[in-house]
């Protein structure tokens, strides 16, 4: 298998390219794409054959590993976590979409393989062509940062770097152009008052 490539331009992706991308994802395929912070690997949240496939790469288990959903907006989000107050809600609005994760009570009934978990991991982007490829699904994206090799490098920001890294191991690679290296910011909102889990791009002055 050898990784479809798209270029798409944050200025004004290609909705016929955004059409075929988000039918791949139906279908199963694993994608790379650009975020407001890093490059990451995802794939449709309620597909299991995507699924399985994201949790063979990477040699994870999808019921404990640390991903987070990949969603819209915060309407599609309140359907996966835990009713919320209007401090939690205030905080949503005034930072998302931008590059943060939260970590959030999660409904009682998630679909399989993620019906018992607790909490998870929520992140709406604020990237351009990321949004516009939402707008085409029907369930979030399960997301995970994409991580180096390179342990002091951390994070690869050249599509061309990653296409050399993991051609015919993903199905689509999304080309936006060089990405940032500085992950989200990461805060757990079930703790009282709440918990910085890493301090990334996302300014946390709320706390």
């Amino acid at each position: 298998m050898k990784t479809q490539l798209y270029t798409l331009f944050s200025s004004s992706p290609n909705e016929r390219d955004l059409a075929r991308i988000a039918v791949a994802l139906k279908k199963g395929a694993l994608v790379i794409y650009p975020t407001d912070t890093v490059y990451a690997i995802g794939c449709l949240s309620d597909n299991p054959v995507a699924l399985e496939k994201l949790a063979r790469l990477k040699d994870i288990k999808l019921e404990k590993a640390p991903l987070s959903f990949l969603f819209k907006n915060i309407s599609e989000l309140s359907n996966y976590v835990k009713p919320f107050d209007a401090t939690v809600f205030r905080l949503l609005k005034s930072t998302l979409p931008g590059p943060f994760a939260f970590v959030m009570e999660a409904i009682n009934k998630l679909p399989k393989p993620f019906q018992k978990r607790k909490t998870i991991g929520v992140r709406i982007s604020d990237h351009p062509v990321l949004k516009a490829l939402l707008t085409h699904l029907d369930a979030p994206l399960l997301t995970s940062s994409l991580h180096d090799k390179d342990a002091i490098k951390v994070y690869t920001s050249n599509p061309d770097e990653i296409l050399s890294a993991w051609d015919g191991k993903v199905d689509i690679l999304i080309d936006a152009g060089a990405c940032g290296n500085i992950p989200s910011s990461v805060v757990d909102l079930t703790t009282n008052p709440f918990t910085i889990i890493r301090e990334g791009k996302g300014e946390i002055d709320f706390i």
